[in-house]
């Protein structure tokens, strides 16, 4: 439903912790802004440069080459670059955080439950010992199935897989009121092409993952794992080929589908639905929204002709591999090997405190988020990201207004959405409750799975009440920002305000260039293929023109046939359709940010040449520099089959190429590999 800015991918984006803002745990509104930037002497690292490239050959190397060629990827990471140096700077405040907790009295019960959580993480001695035991009363659950109906009831139960994915969420035309909706089945490898797609590189992750479903069975005493592990791979396939390839997924009108329950019987009769819905606390609801329905209706076809003990098998398999971390090391660098060394090309498990760091986040995420927000975030960060934004918001009317495609009538209906805008920024105004928790020091699964409890019913309990447009999608040291089209809210974390995206004592080029972009990028959204079919209150429907839609329509095509074209792993494309919408944000959002930064030079004069390179240059550096990282082969394909944003490389180049003021930046010429003629140029407005 989210919108994202990043692929948030726990094992990718994540080395070098960055200095405090204010000062190493100095507290909130105790520091004045840097005297200099944090990166180089105006806020671009030039050493990481390869002047030695043209810019109209590859700007993106231009850029960042010198880095590209010098940097290595950590044994424990599959990505290196400055959204990772963020993300292990805000690893190490946790630990901080953790750390002093663990010595404070004082922490309260908030500082208990943290404390306790991270001590049953870091229990390692009482994991080993208690070995498999912990799953037993688990995997009972799933041995006393007797029925198809005791098969759905445990559907509904916290921590147990269920082809039926139900989840809360505001319903698009009525965003003011939250919904149950019902998606496509998830499968154990990261999406349907991994059990589709013919070649060498797919039949070895196949492979891999064959074995290990059969060993993960066999570290739980799970009898007769080999044939199991054939009919789960086998079950698991048959659900790959129904489901929906994530490009058609991500169409908000092939996914909305508002049906009642009986209806959603209709649809897929062989679900007992008013048991499924009553287990999960949705007994009363008079309506659901059913996403990709052919998948649904084909996922209750599978409940009847696939044996009912092959789903028992499944639900064994998935409850044991899901929780993996949670159990001995036996099972953990079980898992380690097929996700992250197999899929994703790390080499080595990441140090379990780090790891620990990361549960807390998931689990605790606010009540650390709220330490981390007293510790890291200066005010002066969040008075100069306002100015941004509203620079960002009149550069982006200004580009409305001359918008020759729009006529008035969608223009005024798109300065109405404009000016709806709401941007949160650095944390919420109040946080999470966790208080109704209970952690166990001794219990690091049972944690787990009361985790995933308390997350299910804290959703619905908001189910019947109207939308509470406080609530983030994030927490504060989230490396990472959103555009959310049913509430037409931008939304940035505090982590994200540091370089190379935001620096208080940059040159205005640099933070226009790299976190006005993302702004932009995130404002953009609202207006992209998907998020310009919600109004300026969230309801989706169609405000648009025929006129105006059809040459906006003609522009994304063209952008999709450019983003087909690129080919960063040979063999393997991008795919423009799925990545249309985060690409017309890139376009978008620079085109913003750039009339933004040039609407603040207006108000405070020409910059001056500074390193050799003059204001312009430096935005387009900037927004470069937010793109440099080095991803493993294996992660960089996994993204490319099922996430929707494009390769960095491509971000950078495939974006500039088509932005006019770029090429009278760095005089690009015909003959220059990245040279467009101007008429094959999209522009977004």
């Amino acid at each position: 439903m989210k919108s994202m800015s990043r692929a948030l991918l726990g094992v990718a984006l994540l080395a070098i912790a960055p200095a405090a803002l204010a000062g190493e745990g100095a507290p909130k509104g105790a520091a004045t802004t840097p005297v200099k930037p944090r990166m180089g002497t105006w806020g671009f690292d030039t050493a990481g440069m390869n002047t030695a490239v043209k810019p109209g050959d590859d700007f993106f190397r231009f850029a960042n080459g010198g880095w590209l060629d010098r940097a290595v990827i950590p044994a424990d990471r599959p990505v290196a670059g400055g959204w990772l140096d963020l993300e292990i700077g805000a690893e190490n405040d946790t630990r901080a955080i953790v750390e002093a907790l663990a010595n404070d009295p004082k922490g309260g019960a908030s500082g208990k439950q943290i404390g306790d959580l991270y001590a049953s993480w870091m229990d390692e001695a009482g994991i080993e010992a208690r070995g498999a035991a912990p799953l037993r009363p688990y995997l009972a659950r799933v041995d006393a199935v007797k029925t198809r109906d005791d098969l759905v009831r445990l559907f509904a139960e916290p921590g147990y897989y269920s082809p039926a994915s139900i989840f809360i969420e505001p319903d698009p035309s009525r965003p003011t009121q939250l919904v149950a909706w019902v998606g496509q089945p998830g499968l154990g490898l990261p999406g349907r092409d991994y059990y589709l797609l013919k070649g060498e590189k797919y039949d070895t992750v196949r492979t891999a993952y064959r074995a290990y479903v059969e060993q993960i069975q066999r570290l739980a005493g799970i009898p007769d794992a080999a044939a199991k592990a054939d009919r789960i791979i086998a079950l698991e396939t048959r659900i790959a080929t129904d489901n929906w390839a994530p490009e058609r997924s991500r169409d908000i009108q092939q996914t909305y589908h508002p049906l009642t329950p009986a209806q959603l019987t209709q649809l897929a009769p062989q679900y007992n639905w008013p048991l499924l819905l009553r287990q999960s606390g949705l007994g009363s609801v008079p309506t659901l929204i059913a996403q990709e329905d052919t998948a649904i209706k084909a996922s209750g076809q599978r409940l009847d002709d696939v044996p009912l003990q092959t789903w028992k098998d499944y639900l064994a398999y998935r409850f044991v591999s899901d929780h993996a971390s949670y159990l001995p090391r036996a099972f953990d660098q079980a898992n380690f090997a097929m996700f992250s060394q197999t899929l994703y090309g790390q080499k080595q498990q990441r140090d379990r405190w780090k790891r620990g760091t990361s549960q807390l986040n998931s689990m605790l995420g606010e009540s650390v988020g709220q330490l981390y927000v007293a510790r890291r975030y200066p005010p002066e960060s969040e008075r100069q990201m306002s100015e941004l934004i509203e620079n960002l918001r009149a550069s982006y009317g200004d580009l409305m207004s001359h918008a020759t495609w729009m006529d008035d009538a969608t223009r005024t209906q798109a300065k109405a959405k404009l000016a709806a805008f709401e941007p949160r920024i650095g944390h919420p105004v109040r946080y999470i409750d966790y208080s109704n928790l209970a952690v166990r020091r001794d219990d690091l699964l049972g944690n787990a799975v009361r985790s995933e409890d308390f997350q299910w019913k804290l959703r619905l309990s908001r189910l019947p009440k109207p939308v509470d447009r406080t609530l983030w999608d994030m927490t504060p040291q989230t490396v990472n920002a959103y555009y959310d089209p049913l509430r037409n809210q931008i939304t940035f974390p505090a982590a994200i305000l540091q370089p190379p995206f935001f620096d208080p004592a940059a040159d205005p080029a640099v933070n226009y260039g790299a976190i006005g972009a993302v702004i932009g990028h995130e404002m953009g959204h609202g207006f992209d293929d998907q998020g310009r079919q919600y109004d300026a209150t969230g309801h989706l429907r169609d405000w648009w023109s025929k006129e105006a839609a059809d040459k906006y329509t003609a522009g994304t095509k063209r952008l999709v046939a450019q983003y087909n074209a690129y080919e960063p792993i040979p063999g393997l494309h991008v795919n423009g359709q799925l990545t249309l919408g985060e690409n017309l944000g890139d376009l978008g959002g620079v085109q913003a940010a750039y009339g933004a930064y040039r609407r603040y030079v207006a108000q405070h004069g020409e910059p001056p040449v500074i390193g050799g390179f003059t204001g312009d240059q430096r935005f387009f550096l900037a927004y470069a520099q937010v793109w440099r990282e080095k991803w493993s082969e294996e992660l960089q394909r996994s993204v490319m089959l099922t996430d929707p944003h494009s390769p960095d490389e491509n971000r950078t180049n495939g974006v500039l190429r088509n932005f006019d003021p770029w090429y009278k930046a760095f005089n690009i010429k015909p003959g220059d590999k990245l040279y467009l003629p101007p008429e094959e140029r999209v522009h977004v407005w």
